[in-house]
């Protein structure tokens, strides 16, 4: 968010805490994208604000987080001296949550998959009828960047790379409906807390079905090897799709995500290595890997 933004949605969680009986004198931010991410003090919870446009998403976390909790899975949890849901309040879309110190201690890569296994096992326990396919979520990062006026600082080389990996390689994935599960969306680093309960995902907003691979694809390398039954081909195509989906959002007009001209290169760079372990001849057409910025 922008600083304006930042500064509303700060106000709102903790005017939001405050009215529910939590003291929130200060507020220290975690996290700044999209959404934003509030350490509320002296109550000490979590607290996640996000534009009002986003209270679907929000609201999808909220009971994915909920219904999670109660087949044991490895996510962070709802504050629980309250009702689970989410609150409006000025524009924002604002849910509350336990807040957990991190271990500095980095997550092994066996420990990763064990979680994330364990997390899929608890996912095929629930039922999220809003939860979207991934067929669904690529399609919409497509039309991003296949719309001129919705990316327009794309350049036509890689719009081009852009639009050739999410339809030919996004095409495959998730085609075998057969094999389709309930999955966190986007498991990356970024999204696994070290925690003294130990590893804790957490941002469940991204919820979507797909194959387990979509998944394991948003982790480290290593971690895919310790995963069993993976599909490592399918897990190479889907990291492709993944670093192009993300690059995809970055290059919206409306994107908000901080140093966001840096992950816009960082995005492209990712997924020309990304189509690059896929070998000879198993580019998307008209991609090929090789666009410059």
């Amino acid at each position: 968010m922008e600083p304006p933004d930042l500064r509303r949605a700060i106000e709102a969680g903790r005017a939001t805490a405050s009215e529910l009986g939590l003291p929130a004198d200060d507020a220290a931010v975690v996290h700044n994208a999209d959404r934003a991410v509030l350490r509320l003090l002296p109550c000490d919870v979590l607290a996640r604000v996000a534009p009002q446009g986003h209270l679907a998403e929000s609201a999808l976390e909220v009971e994915a987080a909920r219904r999670l909790a109660e087949v044991g899975a490895p996510v962070a949890g709802l504050d629980p001296r309250l009702a689970p849901r989410v609150h409006v309040r000025d524009g924002f879309a604002v849910s509350l949550w336990t807040y957990y110190e991190p271990v500095a201690a980095p997550i092994a890569p066996a420990d990763y998959a064990h979680a994330l296994v364990r997390h899929h096992a608890a996912l095929r326990r629930i039922d999220l009828d809003d939860a979207p396919h991934v067929g669904d979520r690529i399609a919409g990062a497509l039309a991003v960047v296949a719309d001129p006026e919705r990316s327009p600082d794309l350049s036509g080389a890689d719009r081009e790379l852009l639009v050739a990996t999410l339809r030919d390689l996004g095409a495959g994935i998730g085609a075998d409906r057969a094999r389709d599960q309930l999955l966190h969306g986007e498991p990356h680093p970024g999204n696994l807390l070290n925690t003294g309960r130990g590893p804790l995902f957490v941002d469940l907003a991204t919820c979507c079905r797909g194959p387990v691979e979509f998944d394991i694809a948003h982790a480290p390398d290593e971690v895919g090897r310790h995963y069993p039954g993976a599909d490592h081909d399918l897990v190479h195509r889907c990291r492709a799709v993944d670093w192009a989906m993300f690059s995809a959002w970055r290059w919206r007009r409306e994107d908000q995500m901080p140093d966001r001209d840096h992950w816009r290169a960082q995005g492209l760079d990712r997924l020309r290595a990304s189509l690059g372990r896929l070998g000879p001849g198993r580019t998307p057409s008209g991609g090929g890997g090789h666009g410059r910025r």
